[in-house]
C-alpha cells in the first residue's frame, strides 16, 4: 500500500511537470495539499528523492480541502492534492485542472469515550452512529473547517434525519481545528 501511495504521488507530481511549463523554467512547483498528507511524512520520504531526481523543489502548501481548491483555483498551485471527490469533478469540470486521479481514501472513524455515552460501539454504520449521538445529545466534535474530512462528515449527516446546525454549540461542537486537535478537544 505504501509503494503505491508513493509510486501515485510521483506521478501526480510528474504529471504537473508535463501541464505547468512554468515550473521547467523557475524549477519549483507549488502542491496544495490536504495537513493529514502532510503530517503523515509522505512528503518528507517522497520528495528530497523526487528533487534529487529532477532538480525541481517542491512546496507544499497544507491546508483543508477546502481551502487547497480555493487556492488552486486563485491559480496558487500546480498540482492538488485532497480528498473530496465531488470537489475535485467539479474543479476538472470548471477547467480549472488537467485530470483528476485517484490517489488514496480515507475511512471515516468516528472514535469516542470509553463510556460509550450514546451507545455506538461496534456500529458499522456511521449514519446510525450519527442518528444514535444526535439522539443522545452526546457531545460530537467536527472540524468544521471544511476539509474533506469536513466534507465526508457533512454528506454523512445529510444521509441522516438530523440537522447537526440544531446542536451547535450544544452537543454539536465545531473546532475550525485541524484533524489532531479536533481529536484532542473530542
Amino acid at each position: 500500500m505504501a509503494s503505491r501511495i508513493r509510486l501515485g504521488v510521483t506521478a501526480a507530481i510528474a504529471l504537473a511537470l508535463g501541464v505547468a511549463s512554468v515550473a521547467a523554467q523557475d524549477q519549483s512547483i507549488i502542491v496544495q495539499s490536504t495537513t493529514s498528507t502532510a503530517n503523515s511524512g509522505l512528503y518528507d520520504d517522497l520528495l528530497p528523492i523526487f528533487t534529487d531526481e529532477t532538480g525541481i523543489q517542491v512546496n507544499v502548501v497544507a491546508v483543508g480541502t477546502g481551502q487547497a481548491i480555493k487556492n488552486a483555483r486563485n491559480c496558487d498551485g500546480d498540482v492538488l492534492l485532497v480528498h473530496a471527490k465531488p470537489a475535485e469533478e467539479t474543479f476538472i469540470a470548471d477547467g480549472m485542472g488537467v485530470e483528476r486521479f485517484d490517489l488514496m481514501y480515507n475511512d471515516f472513524v468516528i472514535v469516542g469515550p470509553l463510556e460509550d455515552p450514546a451507545g455506538v460501539r461496534g456500529m458499522t454504520d456511521a449514519q446510525g452512529g450519527l442518528e444514535k449521538i444526535a439522539g443522545a445529545g452526546a457531545m460530537f466534535a467536527s472540524r468544521g473547517d471544511d476539509s474533506g474530512t469536513h466534507k465526508k462528515e457533512m454528506s454523512l449527516w445529510g444521509d441522516t434525519d438530523v440537522d447537526p446546525a440544531s446542536g451547535s454549540g450544544e452537543w454539536y461542537r465545531e473546532t475550525g481545528s485541524g484533524m489532531g486537535a479536533t481529536l484532542n478537544a473530542a
